[in-house]
């Protein structure tokens, strides 16, 4: 869906809702429990969840009414925070957004972009911390590397503080480092390319002569968004 494209996103959700109605027809099998009673249950949910559409109840503006479905949600699955319950195979960076996002609908949050951007530079800093190695020689009388434990813990923290200003953006982090991966793929098909016409592999080419190529992909990237 990153491309944009209409028709291959209709063709991908496509895909999705038949392997939905494909697995409500293995359950129904199973258990006799199908396609109708799903979504019932789902249109039930969300009548629940939204008084202030479906009822009488009175709410003023999306952060209340969001508010407002995160404790009936808690009320239903029984859990004791309003971060509620988190599927365990949600990927890393949405799982952090909407966590983030929950704290935030309750007020534990900045009130603009300069606090989580603050937090993205103490986070670095944190990390370059820890990767200071300590001044205390070892008997072989080479530095002591930092902990790796350590500098995991805050490149997770750094992760998720960016994960934080992206969602003060307005910005889908999942979606953004996707595309900048991609960036990445067709650049380096660049090098690859150019190294193809010089005969040479990458080990009998410098670092500073990849950089260039590098840059000459990134040079037809901006020209090209320039046209």
């Amino acid at each position: 869906m990153a491309q944009n494209d209409p028709k291959k996103i209709s063709e991908e959700l496509g895909d999705l809702v038949f392997l939905g109605v494909f697995c409500l027809e293995l359950l129904r099998d199973q258990s006799g429990i199908g396609i109708d009673h799903s979504l019932r249950a789902a249109a039930d949910k969300l009548i629940r969840r939204h008084p202030h559409v479906y009822g009488d109840t009175r709410v003023e503006g999306g952060d209340a009414a969001y508010h407002q479905w995160q404790h009936i949600k808690q009320k239903e699955q029984g859990t004791k925070s309003l971060l509620g319950e988190q599927p365990p195979g949600l990927a890393a960076l949405v799982a952090a957004y909407r966590t983030q996002e929950k704290a935030g609908a309750v007020g534990f949050d900045w009130p603009d972009v300069t606090g989580p951007l603050s937090k993205v530079r103490e986070e670095v800093s944190e990390v370059e911390r820890e990767l200071r190695w300590d001044t205390v020689e070892q008997g072989d009388g080479a530095p002591k590397p930092p902990p790796p434990e350590a500098v995991a813990r805050e490149i997770g923290d750094l992760l998720f503080a960016v994960v934080n200003l992206s969602r003060h953006l307005g910005i889908d982090p999942e979606r953004e480092l996707r595309v900048a991966t991609g960036r990445f793929r067709e650049r380096f098909a660049h090098i690859e390319k150019r190294l193809a016409e010089s005969g040479r592999g990458f080990r009998e080419t410098s670092l500073e002569e990849m950089d260039t190529f590098w840059n000459e992909a990134k040079a037809a990237e901006a020209a090209g968004d320039s046209s």
